[in-house]
């Protein structure tokens, strides 16, 4: 394949086979090959990341509230920042990585991927319990009311290797089949093990797997699958990047909860609208294509 989109031989030896297919699909995510992310990506990434937090910007959104959006006057707790890549050209270069969306686009078979959404988490070493760099269980799709896929998929970068003491992101694996996860959304919830305890109550196994990485390597999560983080322990700072991916299919849909309420996501403030007036999930300039296969 030729064009914007296309892969070196290298690149395309790192793609998922049948095999991580089929595992991606009974579980629920994803561990890539080494190398996926090269190393210079990641360093501009991070470098960018700290030039984010210093408030240098290359782009300003419209609104300051209504998204996650740390600022120092926050404390010096977890920090998380969304739509980083429409601020910070550095962290729209890593989220653009050409092979993050071909392996997303063969783990949930889609010609086409867009970003959705994404978070620059910093994760402090912990004090005291911890609780304070824990991220809690939830599940993205949750937070998405109002798309219209079931296929989104997330990738997680961490910028350094990320071992189980430094707080890996954890999932509980083949959660994305179980019904019943529109209201989970506990992100901010530090005590995990409550929230595990809900599930077993209900029947569910609960069966976590941490996604311990090396630098260059990604992991991948369905959009369903019920994910966290666990403390910091280990001396030094983690920051990691999630970039929220969706298929070419999804579309905006009306959403209201049982009570009558409507539903909205801060995503559909920054997008233009289609003809109809619903925001419209593919703008380019909100949504930027990651992967297109060749027609």
């Amino acid at each position: 394949m030729s064009g914007p989109y296309a892969l070196t031989p290298a690149q395309r030896a790192l793609l998922p086979d049948d095999g991580d297919c089929a595992f991606y699909e009974a579980n629920g995510y994803y561990v890539s090959k080494e190398g996926v992310v090269p190393e210079a990506l990641i360093d501009a990434a991070h470098e960018g990341a700290l030039a984010f937090y210093r408030g240098e910007r290359d782009g300003r959104l419209p609104l300051d509230t209504g998204y996650a959006n740390w600022t120092p006057a926050d404390g010096d707790g977890q920090r998380n920042n969304e739509f980083v890549s429409l601020q910070k050209k550095e962290l729209l270069a890593l989220a653009l990585h050409p092979l993050l969306g071909a392996i997303a686009a063969r783990l949930t078979r889609s010609r086409v991927i867009r970003v959705l959404d994404d978070q620059l988490i910093y994760k402090p070493s912990a004090r005291g319990d911890g609780r304070n760099t824990v991220t809690g269980w939830h599940a993205d799709r949750a937070y998405w009311a109002t798309c219209s896929s079931d296929k989104m998929i997330t990738a997680w970068i961490p910028f350094h290797s990320v071992e189980l003491a430094r707080g890996p992101l954890v999932v509980m694996a083949g959660s994305h089949r179980w019904e019943g996860l529109e209201d989970v959304r506990f992100f901010n919830h530090g005590n995990l093990r409550e929230i595990e305890d809900r599930f077993r109550e209900r029947g569910r196994e609960v069966r976590i797997v941490p996604m311990t990485l090396r630098k260059g390597q990604v992991s991948f999560h369905h959009a369903w699958t019920v994910h966290a983080s666990y403390p910091n322990t280990s001396g030094r700072p983690r920051l990691s990047y999630a970039v929220h991916l969706q298929d070419g299919d999804n579309r905006y849909r009306p959403y209201r909860r049982p009570d009558g309420r409507e539903v909205h996501m801060f995503d559909e403030t920054l997008c233009r609208r289609l003809p109809n007036g619903d925001p419209d999930f593919s703008d380019p300039a909100v949504f930027p294509t990651v992967w297109a296969e060749a027609p």
